[in-house]
């Protein structure tokens, strides 16, 4: 039997993210709508060829910018698991076939990370509960929870605390990717140089999700964040305005960004889209809601 597992790692959009005042604990206090994205990377566990200290003996990436050590989230999900399993268990090595864009906003790293969870959960003799996996997700990172659930849910504190949101019908994505990322905490910290409101109320968003009317949700889009990632990153006014020109119902820069995500009416439109910003950058279209991370088929682990 041969010794792998795999898993599916989905991205995330945020349908509406409003951002608070800085906590006690230097977190921001956050009320968020995210949606998984039928867009996913592939992390992959194998046995290791070596033996030594720790759970995970090496990762991989096949993408730049992923760190290969012991601070990426996978690495440390995989050392989670182990630790709080109590099981004895043989050492591994992590793959990670990057799909969705490094430092783009669409929570890629948690995303392995909850894959992660979940492969790494399959190998053990007596597998964690979910709520387990959950208490472990949030310990690790504010978005590693919802990547780890999926489909659509409010997220309230840091983000981690997650309810189901209802969400009728199926919505196209067109995604823009930039060459280069935008960090997550430079993007929070122009966010508190900048004079605003929070706007923290997702009832449109679960309106138009409850009447699966694209148009409504479009319009009700929302993402405190962007304002200043716009700031650091001004050409991302042109991507936003480009792909609105190409037929997009509505775009907006998902999470700190710098992805842009454009909502689109159908498949055919969100094809257009992706095709006419292709012309100068790397796009790909995406549908959501979908699952959070999921076990591929012939994955198998033998004791």
């Amino acid at each position: 039997m041969t010794q792998e597992i795999t898993a599916k790692a989905h991205a995330k959009v945020n349908l509406h993210l409003g951002v608070g005042h800085v906590r006690e604990d230097g977190y921001h206090e956050l009320v968020t709508v995210f949606q998984s994205l039928s867009l996913y990377d592939v992390v992959r566990i194998t046995p290791a060829d070596v033996m030594g200290a720790g759970c995970v003996e090496k990762l991989q990436a096949d993408a730049p910018g992923v760190p290969e050590d012991a601070s990426n989230l996978a690495w440390k999900a995989a050392e989670a698991v182990a630790q709080r399993s109590g099981e004895q268990l043989s050492r591994v090595a992590i793959e990670l076939r990057k799909g969705i864009p490094v430092a783009g906003g669409m929570a890629g790293g948690s995303a392995d990370a909850a894959a992660t969870l979940l492969a790494m959960n399959a190998t053990l003799q007596r597998p964690l509960s979910e709520a387990v996996l959950l208490e472990i997700a949030a310990e690790l990172g504010s978005d590693i929870p919802f990547t780890l659930l999926g489909e659509t849910r409010v997220g309230t504190g840091r983000g981690e605390a997650l309810t189901p949101l209802m969400s009728r019908g199926q919505y196209h994505w067109a995604l823009a990717f930039s060459k280069q990322g935008l960090s997550t905490p430079e993007v929070f910290a122009k966010l508190d140089t900048m004079e605003r409101e929070a706007h923290l109320s997702y009832e449109a968003v679960a309106q138009a999700l409850m009447r699966a009317d694209a148009q409504t949700l479009a319009e009700a889009l929302h993402n405190d964040l962007q304002a200043a990632a716009l700031s650091l990153r001004p050409d991302l006014r042109k991507v936003l305005n480009m792909g609105e020109r190409a037929g997009a119902l509505r775009g907006i820069v998902s999470g700190s960004g710098p992805t842009c995500a454009f909502l689109c009416a159908d498949a055919e439109s969100a094809q257009e889209v992706a095709a006419e910003l292709g012309v100068y950058y790397r796009t790909a279209t995406a549908t959501g809601p979908a699952p959070g991370a999921e076990l591929m088929e012939g994955s198998a682990w033998s004791i």
